[in-house]
């Protein structure tokens, strides 16, 4: 990879505002930009002196409109090795598809957050495993918002559903802490879905997504010249939530005068706008969710104990995913159906040595991060099954020669170990154990549905659970 202060990005992109903010945003990161306006321009100037010193390419969609594929597929035929980052207002997986078959790297949905733009040019230009890259795609493809939509069997997730199902049918705040990527936002919308403000809207604000000096406008609104700026009267989302649900999505990142003013909302049931002499009465459940620990950043004195103990009425943990790495062929299997539902895509089988590979790696992107190496891997995939190879990454980072990647033999088709790291068979009871919590992963925690499959009783079902000490958070 160049060095830092040599890196030059092309953006392709005739809209001079948007150009001058991401031009301005990849500077932070030590990039030059040059931007052109056209694609035959575009074309001339990687034949030129500059173009062969480009490190990645940007290109909006709308500068060549329908024909954003076949430029793709012209830069990338003459020069195969450089990143393509592809921005569209589009959602549609089918173009997705498209722009990744040409040799689009990446695919960013506009307005695109800084810090998903940095990640992505990152992702792009190292050779770490992409790890949110096809996020806002794959995040949009429909799904259930309910507890059964949440895959997984091993204890800590289950005690982690049934902590927050039971929470859902209450009326206080509830807190979830958990690593980006790990089912945060899923578990929200399950929750709002079991409650009895399901009728009711569910409003996700995204604290880390906000300009710091806006987060407090757009909680508590402002009146009409209550600063320089604001020349219109605002109504904030805890109003606008009135009996309803308000879910603050990284609210550790909220500035402590913000955290002061959420806490008296919150003790006073009321509201009031910046500049207001009065307030409004609200009735608003608070669901917040943090990728840190909030009491490591109370005593940092980063956020308030009182504003904490507030929240945390009921507190969930999501455990990261590789600390339940034996969901992970269910969780594979259910998202392999879902992508091959998505338009020019078709339903994928997998090996057990590709299996095997997702196994071994650590998900620092968790759950999100899984769906979305997935999905690129679907993209590409000519056969009828995935395999090791379709995810060329994983490989290079954990190389070839491990005892933990493809072929491994002990590792057998449903993901269950069957050894001990030794050699030695397992306990018969751990094996058990272990393809009861894979079924009921698999079947969502239906347990008529999985005593069947195993072929047992229900009665003799819970009973090897109480034996087995499974929680199985039904």
């Amino acid at each position: 990879m160049a060095e830092l202060d040599q890196r030059l990005l092309m953006l392709i992109d005739d809209e001079p505002a948007q150009s001058r903010l991401i031009s301005a945003l990849a500077g932070r990161e030590g990039w030059r930009t040059v931007i052109v306006r056209d694609a035959e321009t575009a074309i001339a100037t990687l034949g030129t002196r500059q173009g062969m010193q480009l490190s990645a390419i940007v290109l909006d969609q709308w500068v060549p409109g329908e024909d954003a594929c076949a430029l793709i597929s012209e830069l990338k035929s003459r020069r195969p090795a450089l990143p393509i980052l592809m921005l569209t207002t589009s959602t549609s997986p089918l173009l997705a598809v498209e722009a990744m078959r040409a040799g689009a790297t990446d695919y960013l949905v506009k307005p695109v957050a800084p810090d998903r733009l940095m990640h992505a040019l990152r992702s792009a230009t190292t050779r770490e495993a992409p790890r949110d890259e096809l996020a806002p795609l794959t995040e949009k493809m429909p799904s259930n918002p309910d507890f059964e939509s949440m895959i997984g069997a091993s204890p800590n997730f289950r005690k982690a559903l049934a902590v927050a199902a039971k929470a859902a049918r209450g009326h206080g705040p509830v807190l979830i802490e958990g690593e980006s990527g790990a089912g945060k936002e899923m578990l929200i919308r399950a929750m709002h879905a079991a409650s009895s403000r399901a009728k009711m809207p569910l409003r996700i604000v995204n604290v880390g997504g906000l300009p710091a000096n806006s987060i407090e406008s757009v909680l508590f609104g402002h009146e009409k010249g209550a600063f320089p700026g604001a020349f219109d009267r605002q109504i904030g989302a805890l109003r606008h939530c009135d009996g309803a649900t308000l879910a603050l999505d990284e609210v550790d990142r909220l500035p402590l005068s913000v955290q002061e003013r959420l806490l008296q909302s919150i003790r006073k049931s009321d509201v009031r706008p910046i500049g207001a002499p009065y307030s409004f009465r609200i009735d608003v459940r608070v669901i917040a969710a943090s990728n840190l620990p909030l009491q490591d950043l109370v005593a940092e004195g980063h956020f308030l104990p009182d504003l904490l103990e507030a929240l945390s009425i009921t507190k969930v943990l999501l455990p990261p995913l590789r600390e339940r790495i034996g969901d992970i062929p269910a969780l594979t299997r259910f998202f392999l159906a879902r992508i091959g539902e998505q338009p020019g895509l078709r339903e994928l089988g997998i090996t057990d040595g590709a299996l095997s590979l997702l196994a071994a790696y650590d998900w620092p992107g968790n759950v999100r991060q899984l769906q979305a190496v997935l999905f690129r891997a679907a993209v590409f995939c000519d056969g009828d099954a995935l395999t090791s190879e379709d995810f060329p990454q994983l490989l290079n980072i954990l190389g070839t020669g491990s005892s933990h990647v493809a072929g491994n033999p002990m590792q057998e088709s449903s993901g269950v170990m069957l050894y001990t790291p030794d050699g030695n068979l397992r306990p018969l009871d751990e094996i058990e154990a272990d393809v009861i919590r894979l079924a009921i992963g698999l079947y969502r925690g239906r347990m008529t549905e999985v005593a069947r499959r195993l072929g047992i009783g229900r009665s003799t079902l819970y009973r090897k659970l109480s034996e087995l000490g499974i929680d199985n958070a039904a």
